[in-house]
């Protein structure tokens, strides 16, 4: 009986909004909607905008020639380096990048004609090592639920393509080098797409039995022997689909005078020693997040490939702070790993990053007015892609205008495979850049010295 009577109060309720027009509180009303439509008048200028956005492209129809009408491709300091290299259809920006910054002192010190690293051996291991710290990370939060947020993260997550500076780092004093000629990309390695869905699918399937083995009370080592014959599947599927990584190889390469080197035989250690030599404590890994308090050390969790890797750790540095850092660098032929939100404001045609060529506010008749740290907070804006800094100008009196960095979309991509940043921009859209020690400030220095502050993988910034 008193379900039927809170079933005919509901209907009575509901006839009774229709027939006097009133709406649940937050419910649009009619006069609410009789407002919003009325405020759009219909004149002329609006039905001619329009008619254009319905049928164009919306961003071809919002560029401001006269915001880069200033703008030239010439710079007063660039390292030099040779060729253009091309990541094609994967996320592997992060490793293009970082190894970009290492090509030039290679190059210039042996005169070579040209040089790449395989990025394809490197991205087997970050592979292969990120397969075994989600493995290892199921078997440390084994006993939670799968509703936990690190767990559930974890399923959603259990691997990729992406990555940062570090990653590259711990991979080559791990596992070495090897140049392009000796693993080169392959159609899984260049388009990852597919084979990265079947890494997650077999992942997550092994990540269910050694939680169940955990929640069994299994002993751990009888866990970890079953994690390595999970791994021994992994490693199949990446040599199927990426090649097998050489343990040696035979090389030899042109300078820029047509002189052969010796053909010598190299494991990728021995490369990496002999071409690279280390030197990597020598580098600082940097941020402008304005959403975090400045001067401060914080690490990412789960930011790196390795186990017994370094997750990306980092000091929060003023954007103007670090624009000093990336010019001496620069002037003293260091290039520099550098993320960006590079997306936003992107002619994509002319290589140009620079605010206000897209004029959206106008075209719209709106306004957009967040901040970099609101556009943080609200996941509007992010890191997204990385690129190796490579020059910067300056006008007559010394203030920085613009800078150039080196992509890894191929040599037809934006200008001759480049893209020039305005400044502005920079202070806009940046926000990774790794610098080594010696051009840092002291501020930054002793904040190197602190506890580093743990964000969780699901931080607003990452």
């Amino acid at each position: 009986m008193r379900f039927l009577l809170i079933q005919v109060l509901a209907v009575l309720l509901f006839v009774f909004s229709l027939v006097y027009g009133q709406t649940a509180p937050g419910a649009l009303s009619e006069n609410e909607l009789k407002e919003i439509r009325q405020s759009l008048k219909k004149d002329a200028s609006v039905q001619a905008v329009l008619h254009a956005v319905q049928n164009n492209n919306i961003k071809k129809l919002a560029f401001n020639r006269s915001a880069i009408k200033d703008l030239d491709f010439y710079f007063a300091h660039k390292i030099e380096t040779k060729g253009i290299t091309n990541q094609k259809s994967s996320g592997r920006c992060w490793l293009f990048t970082a190894l970009n910054t290492l090509r030039p002192a290679i190059i210039k010190k042996y005169h070579m004609k040209s040089f790449e690293f395989s990025e394809n051996y490197l991205f087997f291991w970050d592979q292969f090592e990120k397969a075994n710290l989600f493995l290892e990370a199921m078997i440390h939060t084994g006993k939670r639920p799968l509703d936990d947020r690190e767990v559930e993260w974890l399923f959603k997550n259990p691997i990729g393509d992406g990555g940062v500076w570090n990653m590259m780092v711990d991979l080559v004093t791990k596992y070495g080098a090897v140049p392009k000629e000796a693993m080169a990309e392959t159609f899984n390695s260049n388009s990852t797409s597919m084979l990265r869905r079947l890494l997650r699918r077999k992942l997550r399937e092994q990540g269910l039995q050694l939680r169940q083995m955990v929640k069994e009370g299994k002993p751990i080592k009888q866990i970890r022997r079953q994690k390595i014959n999970q791994l021994k599947d992994i490693y199949r599927m990446l040599v199927i689909g990426l090649g097998r990584p050489p343990q040696t190889f035979t090389w030899r390469y042109e300078d820029i005078n047509g002189k052969v080197s010796p053909l010598k035989t190299y494991t990728p250690q021995t490369f990496y020693q002999d071409f690279v030599g280390g030197g990597f404590n020598d580098y600082v890994m940097l941020m402008n997040d304005p959403s975090k308090a400045f001067y401060k050390l914080y690490r990412i969790k789960y930011d790196r490939n390795r186990y017994d890797g370094t997750d990306w750790t980092f000091v929060n540095v003023p954007v103007g702070e670090l624009k000093q850092f990336a010019k001496k660098s620069i002037l003293n032929d260091q290039p520099l790993y550098f993320s960006c939100d590079v997306g936003k404001q992107l002619n994509k045609d002319d290589g140009i990053l620079a605010l206000h060529q897209y004029d959206y506010a106008s075209l719209f008749g709106i306004k957009f007015t967040m901040n970099k740290k609101q556009r943080v907070l609200t996941f509007d804006s992010g890191s997204s892609h990385g690129m190796a800094l490579m020059g910067v100008d300056t006008s007559a009196d010394g203030k920085t205008t613009k800078w150039l960095l080196e992509n890894s979309w191929g040599e037809k991509a934006g200008h001759k495979g480049y893209l020039i940043m305005t400044d502005d921009w920079f202070s806009a859209y940046m926000f990774r850049l790794v610098v080594r020690k010696i051009y840092v400030s002291d501020a930054v220095k002793r904040a190197l010295k602190l506890k580093p502050i743990t964000l969780p993988p699901w931080d607003a910034m990452f």
